[in-house]
């Protein structure tokens, strides 16, 4: 069983589960197959599990380090992106969201997509390793974010809160009637999925 699965605040984990993508921070890994950094690249992309029958096997040496994700949803919470090559329309249709629902960096269609980058990358890490959260009410978030809650990562959807697990989510419950919670998701992905983008959601509610 390798670490190679990511939760959605970012870190890589050891489960058994599977996961519906996957994603690529750089190589990571030593050639024994153990993870020796959570990033090298700024990129941090996510990608199909199948493309034009390539084949490779996971974690090889000097090899970028293959990690998966329980749904899109997840990805984006731990501060990754659709990758161009493989999920151009998702591609462009999140720089599209993105840049509608952030006019604030006076960003256009012929922007890089590494500018974005950084932004996402202060965004979702900070100088120490850890995750950057920021708060904000639950009645303001859209479908698809993460918060934490006692602690633990839930998915916002349609008015409920439904806890995280790398095999899967747990049954709703209410919004619990608090202020503010702090949200995972970094706030210029929060903003896209405000202005349209709908991230795949391993659930059915």
């Amino acid at each position: 069983m390798l670490q190679n699965r990511v939760d959605p605040a970012g870190s890589i984990i050891e489960t058994k589960a599977r996961g519906a993508w996957m994603g690529n921070r750089g190589v990571l890994h030593n050639h024994a197959q153990e993870i020796l950094r959570p990033f090298k690249l700024q990129a941090w992309i996510t990608c199909r599990l199948e493309f034009k029958d390539r084949k490779r096997p996971i974690m090889a040496p000097d090899r970028w380090t293959e990690l998966f994700f329980l749904d899109e949803a997840t990805a984006f919470a731990a501060g990754h992106r659709p990758c161009c090559e493989c999920r151009r329309a998702d591609f462009s249709r999140f720089k599209s969201f993105w840049l509608k629902g952030n006019p604030g960096y006076d960003f256009n269609e012929k922007t890089s997509i590494r500018e974005i980058d950084k932004i996402l990358h202060q965004e979702r890490i900070n100088r120490n390793g850890l995750k950057v959260t920021f708060d904000a009410k639950i009645a303001d978030l859209p479908n698809g974010s993460f918060v934490l809650y006692d602690h633990r990562p839930f998915l916002v959807l349609k008015n409920k809160l439904f806890q995280w697990s790398p095999f899967g989510y747990e049954e709703g419950i209410a919004v619990p009637e608090m202020e503010q919670l702090p949200v995972l998701t970094p706030k210029s992905v929060v903003n896209a999925f405000r202005a349209g983008y709908l991230p795949q959601m391993g659930i059915v509610c």
